[in-house]
């Protein structure tokens, strides 16, 4: 009876114990897949702002069990949601000067988010003859250089900018010559913030500030040559000339002679619209010429890289470019090809997806790791959004 008894005691402590063993099992087996399908929501949360359909989040869990979170991201990224919502307030700050992501959706913005869709080298951005508009058979008015009714209506009916915007050459929808395009500087909405009377050194400072994520207080260098700072900037305001050489020298050293750049174009206010006149330096590149009778003239559209040399070489200028050149196109591609230029889309990017800015080491050693894949894979900017995402899915 004894014998019996034992035996019952270890036969129930061995069941017990396979039970235990198969449970705790199935709790870790299914706790990963749990872990797995909040990584696979999260990650299209923060990619397309919405929560996916069950399907669509079995295969993104699918992906990510499999080791494969970067399909995933790519998953998220094909929801509409991702274009119409997270790139279009992705972009628009970029397109005005107070930096409001509430502005309608324009030209430039819709550009933007056409060429992340496509996979259009993103350094491209400041240069190509490229503009994005809707399909030609949407009941939308046609695009205008005068007004922005074309992509008001696209945004009021609530179009999927994922199928309808498509790609056309700037050129052959305004009246700038093709060399004359410089991809986002040169479309309506760019014109109208940034060209809008003043001096045009607004273009330069907000591409400098949106595309390079460089103020000019950050990139001030008393160090270079003031010899092409014009005619309206006193050398010696308020009477004392030590303001100039060890404040204003500093940016406008730099600055006036890349905004040099732009010395052709104007916006007029009351045509509502962009003007270029081709070999004619533009009546603001002379204001307030007495102030400094001694200053530049600006005789026509050519640009120098002052920066090249200094500390702003630390932005690290493409060195199989002149670092010179004629209009807004050539300066685009010396902006957009900078090192400063690539990180600066991958901290853009990162600040969306993960909603935050990068805040320790290893997220800066993150940073560098998806601004060498962006370069690697041709600037395309769904390679930085997927890496960025995967990244952050876990915080």
């Amino acid at each position: 009876m004894c014998l019996t008894k034992k035996h019952s005691s270890t036969s129930a402590a061995v069941i017990t114990g396979i039970s235990l063993l198969l449970y705790l099992l199935y709790a870790t087996a299914t706790a990963a897949g749990e872990l797995e399908r909040r990584q696979a929501k999260r990650l299209h949360d923060r990619l397309a702002g919405i929560p996916p359909a069950n399907t669509i989040l079995d295969d993104m869990e699918a992906n990510i069990i499999a080791g494969n979170a970067l399909a995933a991201a790519q998953t998220a990224m094909n929801n509409s949601a991702f274009y119409n919502v997270t790139l279009k307030n992705f972009a628009t700050p970029w397109s005005n000067r107070d930096q409001n992501l509430f502005e309608p959706l324009n030209d430039y913005t819709a550009t933007i988010i056409g060429m992340i869709r496509d996979g259009i080298p993103f350094n491209e951005v400041l240069s190509a003859d490229l503009l994005y508009m809707g399909n030609p058979s949407l009941p939308v008015p046609s695009y205008s250089m005068t007004d922005n009714a074309h992509y008001e209506a696209l945004e009021s009916q609530g179009v999927d900018l994922q199928t309808a915007l498509v790609p056309v050459a700037q050129s052959a929808v305004t009246d700038l010559p093709s060399t004359a395009t410089a991809g986002v500087m040169t479309t309506r909405a760019a014109a109208k913030a940034f060209f809008i009377a003043g001096t045009n050194r607004a273009m330069f400072r907000f591409t400098l500030l949106n595309h390079l994520c460089n103020d000019l207080e950050q990139v001030k260098d008393i160090t270079r040559s003031p010899d092409r700072i014009r005619q309206d900037i006193s050398r010696s305001p308020g009477g004392d000339s030590r303001i100039f050489l060890n404040s204003c020298v500093g940016c406008h050293s730099g600055m006036d002679p890349m905004a040099q750049a732009f010395a052709y174009y104007n916006y007029d206010e009351n045509a509502g619209r962009i003007r270029y006149t081709g070999n004619i330096v533009q009546p603001k590149y002379f204001i307030n010429a007495n102030t400094f009778k001694y200053g530049y003239i600006t005789p026509d559209d050519r640009w120098d890289n002052y920066w090249r040399q200094g500390q702003n070489a630390l932005l690290g200028w493409d060195q199989g470019l002149a670092g010179s050149g004629n209009g807004a196109k050539s300066l685009g591609l010396e902006l957009a090809n900078s090192d400063a230029f690539a990180r600066c889309q991958v901290k853009k990017v990162f600040r969306t997806v993960c909603l935050r800015e990068p805040g320790n080491s290893s997220d800066r050693s993150q940073i560098d790791t998806i601004t060498a894949s962006f370069k690697a894979d041709n600037y395309n900017m769904k390679t930085a959004f997927a890496e960025a995402a995967v990244y952050c899915m876990g915080n």
